[in-house]
């Protein structure tokens, strides 16, 4: 029996999937098993896994049901004590399994095992640096506020945690890991493993690009979680809300512009500006960020692009970035 399960659920991963599974080969801790499931992909994800030895791996092919889904079909076959889950376009370091484990078997209060994360390109390129929060114990309102566990390929998790809760919400569209993350420090204790150990790939084709789905998601996810715990303070209500529209206008920010990403910019940053009790200390970030919408929303894509990418400045400060997870 393995000791550890990895899951990697994959639709259409060709391009990236060799590089995901080499990082998890690639481990110090090795007492593991691979779980891939292939969600229905038609393109060539089957073929360039099968071609990868290791009797670690198990590759499963179901119809084509979500993320969620697939998640939760991988916990049902899962052998290990614990789980971690691992998104088919996303990079581990060599260390991130040891670290976790290790820190979880140092804190046996602790059910959660987290690290920092970094951000990357297509081209495997940085991009910018995560939040890098570290949080430990009942991190139940922190979390409320933002995920900093930025993406569902982060924590190491004891396996039985998460099957009580009843795995993922496969009703969700979007933002399934956060829910996940905020049920379970609704009831068990985190740990951080305060190193960058995740790279996770912003591609301009992902699902987390659907940003008008994941404000809608996001404010249903923000909705049960208050119902968890219903003397949640409304200053932390605001806090969350300000940082979900924080989150929301940068990634409207991100490349390729386009002028309905920079209408969705223009409506999320007014509500930030409602929600941010901080909203005048900000009120210089706040007008880089109306200057750099106004740009896209009045300039074609090329033309907004250039003028941007020329302006000194212009670029968002990768510290003033809240990730509210892979939505």
């Amino acid at each position: 029996m393995p000791r550890i399960s990895v899951v990697i659920p994959a639709h259409n991963s060709e391009k990236t999937i060799v590089k995901t599974i080499d990082s998890v080969l690639k481990q110090s801790f090795t007492d593991f098993e691979l779980i891939v499931i292939n969600d229905g992909s038609h393109d060539k994800t089957c073929d360039v896994v099968s071609k990868i030895n290791d009797s670690r791996i198990k590759v499963l092919s179901y119809p084509k049901a979500g993320a969620n889904v697939s998640r939760n079909r991988g916990l049902a076959l899962a052998q290990g004590e614990f789980v971690s889950f691992l998104d088919a376009d996303d990079i581990w370091a060599p260390d991130k399994l040891a670290s976790q484990l290790q820190t979880l078997e140092n804190n046996c209060n602790a059910k959660v095992a987290y690290s920092w994360t970094n951000y990357i390109d297509d081209e495997d390129k940085f991009l910018l640096t995560g939040t890098h929060i570290t949080a430990n114990g009942d991190v139940y309102e922190q979390l409320l506020i933002t995920n900093f566990l930025e993406s569902g390929s982060n924590p190491l998790i004891c396996k039985d945690t998460i099957l009580t809760l009843g795995g993922f919400d496969e009703s969700l569209t979007a933002a399934q890991d956060w829910d996940m993350w905020l049920r379970l420090a609704n009831k068990y204790n985190f740990v951080c493993v305060p190193k960058p150990q995740i790279l996770y790939r912003i591609r301009a084709n992902s699902l987390s690009s659907n940003l008008a789905r994941q404000e809608k998601v996001c404010l249903d996810v923000l909705s049960k979680a208050y119902k968890i715990r219903p003397n949640t303070n409304q200053q932390v209500i605001n806090l969350s809300l300000a940082k979900l529209y924080n989150y929301l206008t940068c990634r409207a920010l991100y490349q390729p512009h386009n002028r309905q990403k920079g209408l969705l910019a223009a409506s999320f940053i007014i509500k930030n500006f409602i929600y941010d009790s901080s909203r005048l200390k900000r009120l210089k970030l706040t007008l880089k960020l109306v200057f750099k919408i106004s740009v896209i929303i009045l300039f074609p894509s090329a033309w907004s692009t250039a003028i941007l990418t020329s302006i000194k400045g212009a670029k968002t400060p990768t510290n003033e970035l809240e990730t509210t997870g892979t939505l």
